[in-house]
């Protein structure tokens, strides 16, 4: 029987869905899929047809369950060589370096590995199945792919290590109630929900988004002052080259897109 491919892409009205595609093995990131999903999230990132993605697992039980325990089990080199992976063969990089809007559509669980995977995307949506855990401290290996810096910003550093130091799991609903996922709804309406977000998203121009996203996220990693600088340099030279009418115009479209959320 022909194996399935584990990492899955559709691209439909400007939004790509990419989904990881090991069920049986709560899609964990083996080697095959880790290249994959690195290949394709920079196909995405390349393709002028794309202007935003929804990042999620098959089924209804695993996001991902993190790096593939079984294939590290029986390569002592294996653990080293995920870890140790450069930018040009990291799929969390990739995910990250993205230029689109990433919405992350948690499944189900995101574990260790799969918790970083969660993190590398802009925006996260979460079934009431989702689970996320840290569980790096109990299987014995540090976080290589960020956790333990990100986790801390999102949810504030005491929450971040409890979940961290003991490996607990962390329910959707508590996930919302601290800030780590948007929305949380019924496993059915999952994927509708994220893309219709990334169909929101794909409205902006493409080139200007990619802007925005850069500014917030070098902003993040700066220190408060110097993002504030930053807005300002930046937005000085892009405002100035923007014509009245243009804003005019948008300004229009703004009123009636809000009139019809009312």
């Amino acid at each position: 029987m022909k194996e399935e491919m584990p990492v899955l892409l559709d691209i439909a009205g400007g939004v790509a869905t990419v989904t990881l595609n090991r069920p049986q093995a709560m899609n964990a990131l083996s080697k095959a899929m880790r290249q994959m999903l690195h290949d394709v999230m920079h196909r995405v990132d390349a393709d002028d047809s794309v202007r935003a993605v929804v990042l999620t697992g098959a089924g209804e039980r695993a996001f991902t369950a993190g790096l593939d325990l079984k294939e590290l089990g029986s390569d002592a080199s294996a653990l080293g060589a995920a870890n140790a992976e450069s930018p040009a063969d990291n799929p969390v990089k990739a995910i990250e370096q993205c230029r689109k809007p990433v919405i992350g559509a948690i499944n189900g669980v995101a574990i260790t590995g799969g918790f970083e995977v969660a993190l590398a995307c802009d925006v996260l949506v979460a079934s009431t199945n989702a689970r996320f855990a840290d569980t790096h401290a109990r299987v014995g290996i540090m976080p290589g792919w960020g956790l333990s810096q990100k986790l801390s910003r999102m949810i504030g550093i005491s929450r971040a290590k409890e979940l961290s130091f003991t490996g607990n799991f962390l329910d959707a609903g508590t996930a919302q109630a601290w800030g780590l996922v948007n929305h949380v709804v019924e496993p059915g309406a999952l994927l509708p929900l994220a893309q219709r977000l990334a169909g929101d998203m794909a409205q902006i121009d493409p080139a200007f988004l990619a802007r925005y996203k850069a500014l917030i996220d070098e902003g993040y990693a700066a220190s408060f002052a110097d993002g504030l600088t930053l807005e300002g340099r930046l937005s000085s030279a892009a405002n100035s080259a923007v014509r009245p009418e243009e804003v005019e115009a948008r300004r229009m479209a703004v009123q009636a897109r809000g009139r019809g959320q009312a």
